[in-house]
């Protein structure tokens, strides 16, 4: 399997929260050729494979397809279009980038995020952050009527960053948007099809989870629907290397996946979480743990299933999540979904009552 072609795919598919099909799309094209294949109609999408007995421990595993982007709330009378944040933006990071409107015909358009150039700015206005409501996305239009009829922008467009993935192989550096999480979609498919029809104590069941950014809405769905005994979460995780001080860096790029003790909606199955870190140690897998005080992934609704899920999440980090570009480390990719196909190789019934 082409891992870099698979995650350029990915990234670059649009698939802000709720708009998540072409990535499903993608998703279909590599999963496993005799995969059992299910979608429901928040396009979650299911991957089981063809050796699925039914009456093994399931095991899950988690990514979410959607990334953060924007929606048209209305366009104004100049033709610029007034818009929502969908998932969590910092202000600062939202001017002055290229982004695609998908209009009503179903294409995807070029437009920019913009706000009120300096030259027309007062004192006061030069010396804050923009407000949302103070920024449009242009995408040419001069009037109402262009914007809808030539330009076919409707309200409530789903809108992505514009950004085409690229991959420094001298310095093992992928740089593209959307790594939050297509990694982790992609890591589902990488782990699949590592362990192809290989003979397990588990059944494993691949699930791609819509609208986590907006709170990891669809994996109260799929976990609802998958009823695990177990499960991996993938996440693109944020990278700390480059904002904290090196004694606390948690989850830095070219160190492996991150494996994180707590956030604010999970504390880590602890006996899971030791088992996952011991063994990377003993097959010389480099990987990272984090205690986090913040942020949250779809191990939150995950755990809380059924009557409570052994859950980690293997954290693959990438610098600047939540803006229009990321950078990170195949290698570390390579390595997290090499540490849980040695997991779930040796999952049995056994093992995962330990936990």
């Amino acid at each position: 399997m082409d891992y870099l072609q698979m995650i350029a795919d990915f990234s670059n598919a649009n698939g802000p929260s709720g708009f998540e099909d072409e990535v499903v799309a993608v998703a279909r094209r590599y999963a496993p050729a005799d995969a059992a294949l299910e979608e429901d109609s928040l396009r979650n999408l299911y991957i089981r494979r063809a050796v699925h007995a039914g009456n093994k421990p399931v095991v899950q595993l988690d990514a979410h397809s959607d990334e953060v982007g924007f929606m048209v709330q209305a366009i104004r009378p100049n033709g610029t279009l007034k818009f929502l944040n969908l998932g969590g933006w910092v202000n600062s990071n939202i001017p002055a980038h290229r982004v695609r409107v998908r209009d009503r015909w179903g294409n995807w358009i070029p437009g920019i995020t913009v706000a009120k150039p300096p030259h027309f700015m007062s004192a006061e206005e030069k010396n804050r952050m923009p407000a949302l409501e103070e920024m449009s996305i242009d995408v040419g239009a001069s009037s109402l009527e262009e914007a809808k009829n030539d330009f076919g922008i409707r309200v409530a467009a789903p809108v992505a960053p514009d950004v085409t993935f690229e991959y420094d192989a001298k310095h093992d550096l992928m740089l593209g948007k959307a790594f939050d999480n297509r990694l982790g979609c992609a890591a589902i498919q990488a782990t699949l099809d590592a362990l192809g029809s290989e003979d397990l104590a588990v059944d494993v069941v691949g699930a791609m989870a819509a609208q986590e950014e907006v709170g990891t809405r669809g994996a109260a769905v799929t976990a609802r629907h998958v009823k695990p005994d177990i499960a991996i979460v993938f996440e693109g995780c944020p990278a700390d290397d480059t904002v904290v001080e090196p004694w606390l860096s948690q989850t830095a790029i070219h160190k492996g996946p991150m494996l994180r003790h707590i956030d604010a909606r999970m504390i880590t199955n602890p006996r899971f979480q030791r088992y996952a870190l011991d063994l990377a140690e003993e097959l010389g897998i480099p990987a990272q743990e984090a205690v986090r005080s913040g942020g949250s992934t779809n191990g939150a609704p995950i755990h809380l299933s059924n009557l409570g899920v052994p859950c980690i999440v293997m954290g693959l980090p990438v610098r600047y999540i939540h803006s229009h570009y990321g950078i990170a480390s195949l290698e570390d990719f390579r390595n997290g979904v090499r540490l849980a196909v040695e997991i779930i190789r040796r999952l049995n019934a056994d093992v995962i009552g330990r936990f």
